[in-house]
């Protein structure tokens, strides 16, 4: 206030309210891998976190996907054909092929289009380097630290780590857990290669023990639909695999004409054999694992529903069919091991199609964060809430400044709560804050500069197994 020296009227004007906490966003997933290119016009984007909304965006300043993968057709004798073998039946006998390719299978960009396809907006991509480059560590853990200064980010995400081998790749699960739990804002969604049994154990072996709660693990990989008939040409074949080709279907190079944009609509409708094969080569690159599309699921799900809901029982959209089936007796084994170290299901339902079946942390046992949505609200409250209170840095520590602390603070939590967000009948059930001398500080406390707030949040909980129960009663009438 101000002194008054010359006569007159004067306006004061005092804040009625309290300061309000902006809620901060939920969904802003950062994917770490390799780009065709990396560059904003003449400015370089490698290495650099950068903000991206659509897929057209991501094509921009990103590219396209690896179409340098060359495939090889390999002949075999039946006793030496396995499962994953092309069998190719030309109308007297069946051949045996294998479809191989020697190329690294670059993931980012095909999970990109999962992401968007699946309800995702927002996210940051960090390219580490183009197709020539090969996938390693230090290269992506450099990537993801490059995320630290990024506070907006709250998914991360490494599809290209699918190209190491089990060893490499449980370093990359450790650092992602690691820098998610380091940075308390954000959880790590992990994809893992299933052929057998032991490597579900080999993936809870190599995750370690630290920081689970910020993780959370899906199976099994998804048959997509990302890539259509006119996406695979010739153009993925190598130079003796198409003479093979050729040769087994009484085609010749001469048959085939100069023009090579031609070439493949010639094969496709002349040869049984390539048909079949650039059949395998797409089903092979549509084969992408679950995280990303997860991560649009995510997404969706906080701005329909709020990041309390559980990302569960929901469709999975451009997904065909599921590379291996789930039943009822093997989730058991995924969703409640005795390590804790939960995976969630993805599986069919008859009727229903796809469908997300699990909403755990990798910190199962834990009854505070078991279940993903927990973990993120509480994450969701943090953020919101420590931004707020940055306003008060360097206040007065008196009353007046805990009195407004604490009802901008309940504020938030009363709208939080009758969004559905914290659990209670009543907003005294679902919440508490507590402020003040001799509740949550000492006189010393006061002197040291330090004001302390406890916040108790009642936050829902999924409704995982329901019971029904039925009984027979007497007839009463």
């Amino acid at each position: 206030m101000g002194t008054y020296k010359t006569p007159g009227v004067y306006i004061v004007e005092k804040n009625a309210f309290p300061n309000s906490v902006v809620e901060v966003e939920t969904a802003v997933p950062a994917f770490v891998g390799y780009t065709e290119k990396a560059d904003d016009g003449s400015q370089s984007l490698l290495n650099k976190p950068f903000r991206i909304s659509s897929m057209s965006e991501f094509e921009a300043y990103f590219g396209g996907a690896n179409n340098n993968v060359k495939y090889t057709v390999t002949s075999k004798e039946e006793a030496n054909a396995s499962k994953d073998d092309l069998i190719f039946n030309n109308g007297t006998d069946k051949k045996y092929y294998t479809v191989t390719t020697d190329n690294t299978l670059f993931m980012l960009y095909y999970c990109m289009k999962m992401f968007f396809a699946n309800g995702g907006g927002p996210c940051f991509i960090v390219s580490v380097g183009n197709y020539a480059k090969k996938v390693e560590v230090e290269t992506i853990t450099a990537g993801i630290d490059l995320l630290k200064e990024e506070r907006e980010a709250t998914m991360l995400l490494v599809p290209d780590a699918m190209a190491l081998d089990a060893k490499e790749y449980a370093n990359i699960q450790t650092a992602m857990l690691s820098h998610c739990g380091e940075m308390q804002n954000r959880v790590a969604l992990l994809d893992f290669k299933y052929e057998k049994d032991a490597d579900i154990v080999t993936f809870r072996d190599g995750v370690g023990s630290s920081y689970l709660s910020y993780g959370a693990a899906y199976h099994p990989w998804l048959n997509t639909s990302v890539l259509s008939e006119r996406d695979v040409t010739d153009s993925f074949l190598s130079d003796g695999s198409l003479d093979e080709i050729l040769s087994d279907s009484g085609i010749s190079r001469e048959d085939l004409g100069n023009d090579k944009s031609a070439w493949h609509n010639i094969l496709y409708q002349n040869s049984l054999l390539y048909k079949a094969v650039i059949t395998e080569i797409r089903r092979q690159l549509n084969l992408l694992p679950p995280a990303a599309a997860m991560a649009g699921i995510y997404t969706a799900v906080d701005n329909a529903r709020g990041v309390w809901k559980a990302p569960a029982n929901i469709s999975v959209n451009n997904v065909i069919s599921l590379s291996h089936t789930i039943t009822n007796d093997d989730q058991e084994l995924l969703n409640v091991p005795l390590n804790g170290k939960s995976i969630n299901a993805i599986r069919f339902f008859t009727g229903d199609g796809i469908k997300v079946w699990g909403a755990r942390t990798l910190d199962g046992n834990s009854l505070d964060w078991r279940y993903i949505n927990v973990r993120r609200t509480m994450i969701f409250l943090e953020e919101s809430v420590r931004n707020a209170a940055r306003a008060y840095v360097f206040e007065p520590n008196v009353a007046s400044t805990w009195l407004n602390m604490k009802g901008m603070i309940e504020n938030f939590l009363r709208g939080i709560w009758k969004r559905g967000g914290l659990a209670g009948a009543s907003p005294e059930d679902a919440y508490s804050v507590h402020v003040g001398l001799g509740d949550t500080m000492s006189a010393q406390d006061i002197l040291d500069g330090i004001l302390r707030i406890t916040v108790l949040v009642a936050i829902s909980h999924p409704a995982e197994f329901i019971e029904i129960t039925f009984q027979q009663q007497m007839q009463k009438s």
